[in-house]
Formats: structure tokens, sequence, C-alpha cells
């Protein structure tokens, strides 16, 4: 961790516009993969055998869940688009920005699809009040890990980190520190 903050700071900002970019990718790999999934399932469901037992309740909120990640997938895809059109030209910058912010409304969109998604499910086996509880449990559980908690912990600091610092701005090598190991 320590060698990676020494080299964070010495980088260039196109290394860190390049790194930041890089990191972005990783991130919305993790993210595609699973709104794929659920994009592939909520397509394939109006098809099902026991679709046209829904209410129209559950109709529209199958749609919301459709529309919803529909728009995640184009959001979550779009920065690997807008690379292609910006290959090469210089503008990592302003690819790392958008990609960004189409990652975030990715994420929200998703976010949506997921609790409908929830809805949908529970209010087809569940009683609806049931349903209702159980969605915004859902609804509460992914917003405490997606935005709560990362809004409040933006501004902290790691005491073990603050820690590493001093130590090594003081000279002391720390010895139980694996080299290369990712924080």
């Amino acid at each position: 961790m320590v060698a990676e903050k020494s080299r964070i700071k010495h980088e260039t900002e196109k290394q860190r516009w390049d790194r930041n970019f890089a990191d972005l990718l990783q991130e919305l790999r993790v993210a595609q993969t699973g709104i794929q999934i659920l994009f592939a399932f909520l397509l394939t469901l109006p098809f099902s055998n026991g679709f046209p037992k829904v209410t129209n309740f559950q109709k529209d909120t199958y749609v919301v869940a459709l529309l919803a990640a529909a728009a995640a997938t184009a959001m979550i895809i779009a920065p690997v688009a807008f690379h292609r059109a910006l290959f090469r030209q210089g503008r990592k910058p302003e690819l790392v920005r958008y990609a960004h912010r189409m990652a975030t409304g990715g994420l929200a969109f998703l976010l949506v699809s997921m609790v409908s998604s929830v809805l949908l499910v529970t209010d087809f086996i569940l009683d609806r009040p049931i349903a209702f509880v159980l969605t915004a449990i859902a609804a509460l559980f992914f917003l405490t890990f997606w935005a709560t908690i990362p809004f409040f912990r933006k501004n902290w600091i790691d005491e073990d980190a603050e820690e590493e610092d001093e130590e090594s701005s003081s000279g002391e090598v720390i010895a139980s520190e694996p080299a290369g190991r990712d924080a």
C-alpha cells in the first residue's frame, strides 16, 4: 500500500487519467455482467408459462424493471462506445468524467431495476403488503451499500493508512506489508 501511494504521488497527469480510466473499466465489468444477466432474465420473462397470470400492477412493475435494466445496460456500456469514438484523440480527462457520470447513472437505473424486480417476484408469490415490506428492505440494503456508506466514508481517513503514511515519511520500512498488495 505504501509503495502504491508513493507511485501514485509521482505519476504524471496523463498517467493518473489512464489509471482512473482503467479502474473505472474494471468497475464497469463487474456491473455489466450483473445487469446483463438481469436484463436477459427480464427479456425472457413474458414468454414463461406463468406470465399470463400476472396482475396489471405486476405488468407495470415488470415494464419499469425492464426499461430501467435497458437504461442501465445502455449507460454502463456507453463509456466503451465513447472510448471508441475518442480513441487516440488525447481526450482522456473528458472520457473519464463522462464515463464516471454514465456509470453513476447506470448504477441508479440498475438500482431501480433490481428493486422493481424484487417487487415483481415478491408480489407474485406473496401478499402485496409483505412484498412491499421486503422490497423496501431490499431497497434500503442497496442504498446503504451503494450510496450511504460510500457517501459517509468519502472524507474519512483510515487510521491504519494514516499510520503507514507517518511511518513511511519518517523513513521506516513496514515489514508486515507484503510487496504488491492491492488495497
